[in-house]
C-alpha cells in the first residue's frame, strides 16, 4: 500500500469490514470502476470469519464526485450488510491526527513541541494523568477507561470520526488494539516501542534488554499491525550500554530516544516519503 499521495489526482482510502461472504471484492471494485476510479492498492484478509479490506483509489481531475461516491458506497454497504467507510485524501490540506496516551508524558510533550505540519485534534488517554498537559496545550482530553476493549474501542472510534482524524499516534499508549480497530486505520497508526524490534516485543522491553546483557539498545517507531509489535518499521535509533549502566539509566536514555524517533517517524509519514510493500517500509 502506498501512502504517498499525488497532487495531480483526487485520492481516497476505502475500508470494508463485516462477516465474510462471496463477491465482496468484485462488487466494490466494480462500483469504483463505474465511478472512473483507478484502484492503486488493495489489501484484504479474513480472520475467524471477519472480512477486512483496505483499498486505495484515485481519480483524474474532473472525474471525482465525492457525493456520488459516498451515496453509492452507503447503498453498497446496506446491500452487503457490511461497514464501508471512505476517507478522502487531499494532499494540499493539513492532516488531522489523534494522540493516544497512558501515563508517561515524554512522547506527548515531544509531539506537542515539534511544530509538525499537521493538526492534533485530541488526546485520548486510558488514565487521566495527562489531561492537564493536553489541556494546557489547548487540546481536548478524552478519558476512555480500557477495561472492556470492545466498548472502549467503539468510543475511541466515535471520537476519531467526530474529529475527522486522518491518522493516529500512540505516544506510549500501553494497550493492544484489536484487528477491528487497526484495519480502520491501516498503516495510519504510528507506535513507538522501547526496543530494536524484532527483539524484545511486549511491555518489559527495557528490562529484557538489560537482563539479556545487550551492548546496544534502542527504540523503534512502526506502523501498528495485527501482531503485537510486528508492524512495518519506520525508524529506529540506538545507543551503547555504558559499563555499569543501571536499568533506570537505560530507561531514561531510551525515553529520550523514544521522543525523538517518534517525532521523526511522524515527519516522514507527513512528508509522504514512505511506501509500505510486503510489510517493509521504504523511504521514497
Amino acid at each position: 500500500m502506498c501512502i504517498m499521495g499525488s497532487i495531480m489526482r483526487d485520492n481516497a482510502t476505502i475500508t470494508v469490514l463485516g462477516r465474510d461472504k462471496t463477491g465482496v471484492i468484485a462488487r466494490v471494485t466494480h462500483f469504483l470502476f463505474e465511478q472512473h476510479a483507478n484502484v492503486e492498492g488493495l489489501e484484504e484478509q479474513v480472520t475467524r470469519g471477519q472480512f477486512s479490506m483496505t483499498l486505495q483509489a484515485s481519480w483524474k481531475p474532473g472525474d471525482f464526485k465525492p457525493e456520488v461516491l459516498q451515496r453509492g458506497l452507503d447503498q453498497l454497504a446496506a446491500s452487503l450488510g457490511m461497514e464501508i467507510k471512505c476517507r478522502i485524501i487531499n494532499p494540499q490540506q493539513r492532516q488531522r491526527f489523534a494522540i493516544l496516551v497512558t501515563r508517561e508524558s515524554h512522547c506527548l510533550q515531544a509531539l506537542l513541541k515539534a511544530r509538525l505540519p499537521a493538526d492534533p485534534m485530541l488526546v485520548l488517554g486510558n488514565h487521566r494523568d495527562l489531561a492537564g498537559l493536553a489541556e494546557k496545550s489547548g487540546l481536548p482530553f478524552h478519558y476512555v477507561p480500557w477495561k472492556d476493549r470492545d466498548r472502549s474501542e467503539r468510543r475511541a472510534l466515535e471520537l476519531l470520526d467526530q474529529n475527522d482524524v486522518d491518522f493516529i499516534v500512540l505516544a506510549r499508549f500501553m494497550k493492544i488494539l484489536s484487528p477491528n480497530f487497526v484495519w480502520r486505520y491501516k498503516n495510519k497508526i504510528i507506535n513507538i516501542h522501547p526496543s530494536l524490534l524484532p527483539s524484545f516485543p511486549g511491555p518489559q522491553a527495557y528490562r529484557q534488554a538489560y537482563e539479556s546483557g545487550v551492548k546496544i539498545f534502542g527504540v523503534t517507531a512502526h506502523f501498528v499491525s495485527m501482531g503485537l509489535d510486528e508492524g512495518p518499521i519506520i525508524a529506529q535509533d540506538a545507543c551503547r550500554v555504558r559499563p555499569g549502566m543501571t536499568l533506570s539509566e537505560m530507561v531514561a536514555q531510551g525515553q529520550r530516544l523514544e521522543s525523538s524517533t517518534l517525532v521523526r517517524a511522524v515527519r516522514l509519514y507527513l512528508g509522504r516519503r514512505l511506501d509500505v510493500h510486503w510489510g517493509i517500509v521504504k523511504e521514497l
